[in-house]
């Protein structure tokens, strides 16, 4: 059996058989778990959201959500990205998803912490944070509007988590 491991340094992820049987995988093209992330997917660049891409999803999976958060904030942990109702049928998330409420392919992105629907990319004031893309799988779809924020989610989503995959990116200022 394949499963999807993190990207090597030319970019594209791989099939390996190394992560078989330890969950669900999250990756991005955009950057390896804890790395750098490229200055295009902050708000000091084009702000862009990255792409992600997941496999070995759990049987049973209905939907997917996905949070971005930076625990390094100096307020407490900041959100930059709230998604869910993301169809099982869905594996992947292109780079660039702006700011419409509903994706073309089903889901929808909810408030971040800058008070804004979708993606809004690292910003730290200083120094390097974290940056955290938390997937979840879903035993069903959430019964939420566009305007859910993380904390609304989180809370949500309590109960009903088959399996999480996290992918970390680190943004210096």
């Amino acid at each position: 059996m394949l499963a999807c491991a993190a990207p090597q340094k030319g970019g594209k992820a791989e099939t390996t058989d190394k992560a078989v049987g330890t969950g669900m995988l999250l990756v991005s093209t955009a950057f390896n778990d804890g790395e750098l992330m490229p200055k295009k997917h902050s708000g000091y660049g084009e702000n862009v959201s990255p792409d992600l891409a997941w496999a070995q999803a759990p049987e049973g999976a209905k939907s997917y959500a996905l949070i971005c958060r930076d625990p390094d904030a100096p307020g407490g942990t900041f959100y930059h990205w709230v998604v869910f109702n993301i169809p099982d049928s869905v594996k992947q998330l292109p780079a660039g998803l702006g700011h419409a409420s509903t994706l073309p392919f089903g889901g929808t992105q909810g408030t971040n912490s800058f008070g804004k629907v979708g993606y809004d990319g690292p910003k730290p004031p200083a120094g390097t944070h974290r940056y955290y893309f938390d997937l979840y799988a879903l035993d069903g779809m959430l019964a939420l509007d566009g305007k859910v924020t993380a904390g609304r989610l989180l809370e949500a989503v309590k109960g009903h988590v088959l399996v999480q995959a996290s992918l970390m990116g680190k943004y210096a200022r």
